[in-house]
């Protein structure tokens, strides 16, 4: 098969998470199968130009480092104070700043008491609603979404108390997860993260899964979708590569942010000490297999995982008692949950598409300005939001969800594959006027120019 699964977890049987980082290609898909042309659209880097910009920091990101590390670069960057800074990530920057800041933790051990009010509280009660408005929410809880929500997972599925988890570090760990996210970022922001744990959530009380996830499968699924896009940068993949970035040096162009994120996570695990109690080989395979469901998201790699679970399904030899059958299923619902957005309803979806479509124009216009030939989805002068959401529905999400919805066939799969239906059509509907108004500018425009000078001047 494509993705191979070690035996040698004891809890999970997960996939070793950097043997499989490096299986890439172990599918090939001829030039007619237009999801795996559309996968490796998003994938692709074609520098058309030798990278050339000054080093700089982008300005909503004031602690992201952009400059290319040229490889035959006959500029040394001096070393100093600042350079040094300059070198870290938004994640190092903050383990750093924080000893100095200090991170604040409430002193109540109830959260609910110090983040919450009615309203909140009441839209908590409804968690398990695929409905859940993740932005209203937020602004329930002032920002504090990741948080609030994932203490609330946390407590609502008896982990504090299974796990002998300390309170105060488990507040302490949210909070620097939230942190670590950039608020600046559109998209992939903290929001984002609450919003993926939501959904990881409704999955996880499936009745297939909830009739065979134990207390660990639970944790590592929520600890996996909060931390999924950890100190993400807000740019893609491709463009870390062509612009020599040194995260994709460091994973050698192989599910770069993906393993960065991973990373990050295994960071805020070890310092914020949560798990400090339980023994050195748990925690260490505790980090392997939150790597391997968050590497899992790389959407590059989607049709390598579908293409696993449909055989699966095919055959009809899904056995969840089976530890490595059940880490498979949890991966493919991290991938659900990450590009759910589309199952959304329709003033949900929306909202998300135009803070991703921003985010990609914005990464296209950092392109423009620096010459680097403009990746895919991401000019905002030749793409339209209703373009790259039907795209993106076609080719990833229907595949995706049309095989859960064979593995779960639940009202919500029922539901999900009805508002990506839905969406899809009200897209279609404005993509249609955008035309029909496009062809009546481009006539109008036209018949100023027929007209001759005197009507055009009276």
């Amino acid at each position: 098969g494509a993705i191979s699964f070690s035996s040698s977890s004891a809890l999970f049987g997960c996939p070793n998470p950097r043997q499989l980082s490096q299986r890439r290609g172990a599918i090939s898909y001829d030039s007619s199968d237009q999801t795996a042309l559309y996968i490796r659209m998003l994938g692709d880097v074609r520098v058309r130009s030798r990278a050339g910009f000054e080093s700089e920091r982008r300005g909503s990101h004031p602690y992201i480092d952009f400059r290319i590390f040229h490889s035959q670069s006959e500029i040394e960057v001096s070393v100093s104070a600042r350079n040094i800074r300059r070198l870290l990530s938004f994640q190092r920057y903050l383990r750093s700043s924080r000893f100095f800041r200090g991170t604040t933790v409430s002193n109540s051990l109830n959260i609910l008491d110090d983040d919450y009010n009615g309203q909140a509280k009441c839209m908590l009660e409804k968690v398990g609603n695929w409905n859940f408005d993740i932005f209203l929410f937020d602004r329930l809880t002032n920002g504090n979404s990741l948080v609030s929500l994932t203490f609330h997972l946390f407590s609502l599925h008896g982990l504090i108390e299974y796990f002998h988890l300390d309170m105060m570090k488990l507040r302490r760990f949210l909070v620097m997860i939230q942190e670590d996210y950039h608020s600046q970022n559109p998209y992939h922001n903290a929001v984002h993260a609450a919003d993926v744990t939501q959904a990881m959530h409704c999955y996880l009380k499936e009745p297939k899964l909830a009739n065979s996830v134990t207390p660990w499968d639970i944790l590592l699924s929520l600890i996996a979708a909060a931390t999924h896009d950890l100190d993400h940068p807000g740019v893609n993949q491709p463009f870390l590569i062509k612009t020599n970035h040194y995260l994709a040096t460091l994973y050698k162009n192989t599910s770069v942010l993906e393993n960065h994120h991973w990373r990050s996570a295994v960071g805020l695990l070890r310092e914020s000490g949560l798990f400090s109690h339980l023994p050195l080989e748990s925690r260490q395979q505790m980090e392997t297999q939150i790597g391997a469901l968050i590497l899992a998201t790389d959407i590059s790699r989607q049709n390598e995982y579908l293409s696993l679970f449909r055989s699966h399904l095919d055959r009809g030899d899904l056995c969840l008692e089976d530890t490595r059958h059940r880490h498979l299923v949890l991966q493919m619902a991290l991938k659900c949950a990450d590009i759910c957005n589309p199952c959304r309803t329709w003033e949900l979806s929306k909202q998300w598409s135009e803070k991703v479509t921003e985010e990609f124009f914005h990464q296209g216009d950092i392109e423009k300005k620096y010459h680097l030939g403009v990746s895919p989805l991401c000019d905002r002068h030749t793409e339209s939001i209703a373009n790259i959401q039907i795209g993106f529905m076609t080719y990833l999400v229907e595949p995706l969800f049309t095989e859960w919805a064979r593995f779960s066939n639940t009202r919500l799969s029922q539901t999900m594959l009805g508002h990506v239906g839905l969406n899809k059509a009200s897209w279609k509907g404005l993509q249609r006027e955008q035309s029909s108004s496009e062809d009546t500018d481009a006539a109008f425009e036209l018949n100023s120019q027929l007209l001759p000078q005197e009507n055009r001047l009276s």
